[in-house]
């Protein structure tokens, strides 16, 4: 597995952990949605944190993360499953800054603060449910750490980080998600955030060659953890030519006849993954046809 994650324990079962190691995954919506640098790390990062909240689920369960800062990059979006498939898009692909004051691509400055980071999460029952928070930072990982505190009520340490290439490639691109589960002492919560404090940059550590299994050890130097599930992840799209059909057969007679007549076909074009489907004249009839 090139990309993937771990589900651990950690300090005596207190704390749920997640590693993983998203280049491959975040390198491939790069190349789908040709974004620049800052553009990059920014999807890069919601599209990790997302999977990890993903993977935290159960089922067939699905989520989806919009993030609008007010920022020229516009909204991120992103789903994610149980099973480490992710996928996202961003409004306006070729957003790119120089370095921030601390030497790093200034997603801050391209997500804006002045927003919402929202959370959808498809439980399979009659009514979804939602969470929304302030943008705090606009970081990405502040700002998930913020969601799980205020939505979910649960104190979480989100790191996320991506590098890029001056090609624009992706060179690295990783995360992880702590969360402490209730009655952990603050000695145990104080210990992982000195931990935190000290480690290089997530990006840094994979750019280096770190898999999940070391994050693991970097995080908890002692060992003290138990690994419950390794999982694959990938850049995955659920869309379909079907999926389009429907919706276009859900327009109405008029508009449908409309394309027929003035535009002979159709076209369309997925969000997530830049798939371009067609629709000729014959397939837009028997859509009538059905009405």
């Amino acid at each position: 597995m090139s990309d993937y994650l771990i589900k651990a324990l950690a300090c005596q079962e207190r704390l749920r952990v997640i590693t993983a190691v998203t280049t491959e995954t975040i390198r491939e919506a790069q190349r789908r949605h040709h974004t620049w640098p800052t553009a990059s790390a920014a999807l890069g990062r919601t599209m990790t944190a997302s999977m990890m909240m993903g993977a935290q689920m159960k089922g067939n369960e699905k989520i989806t993360v919009t993030i609008q800062g007010g920022g020229p990059i516009g909204a991120i979006v992103a789903d994610a499953d149980t099973k480490g498939n992710v996928r996202g898009y961003v409004t306006n692909p070729e957003v790119h800054f120089d370095l921030n004051e601390h030497g790093k691509l200034d997603v801050a400055r391209a997500v804006g603060s002045d927003g919402f980071l929202s959370v959808v999460k498809d439980l399979g029952l009659r009514d979804n449910f939602t969470g929304r928070v302030p943008i705090v930072s606009g970081e990405i990982g502040d700002d998930f750490t913020y969601y799980f505190a205020r939505s979910e009520q649960i104190p979480s340490a989100v790191g996320v980080g991506v590098l890029v290439n001056p090609d624009h490639t992706v060179k690295a691109s990783g995360g992880f998600l702590i969360q402490v589960l209730p009655g952990t002492e603050d000695a145990v919560i104080e210990k992982i955030e000195k931990r935190i404090e000290e480690i290089p940059p997530i990006s840094k550590l994979i750019d280096a060659g770190r898999t999940p299994d070391d994050l693991l050890m970097d995080l908890f130097p002692e060992a003290d953890y138990r690994v419950l599930e390794k999982v694959p992840v990938h850049f995955h799209c659920t869309c379909s030519k079907e999926k389009f059909g429907r919706s276009i057969a859900g327009l109405g007679y008029a508009e449908i006849k409309s394309m027929i007549e003035q535009d002979h076909g159709a076209d369309a074009t997925c969000h997530f993954c830049e798939t371009a489907y067609h629709f000729t004249e014959d397939e837009l009839k028997a859509m009538l046809i059905d009405k």
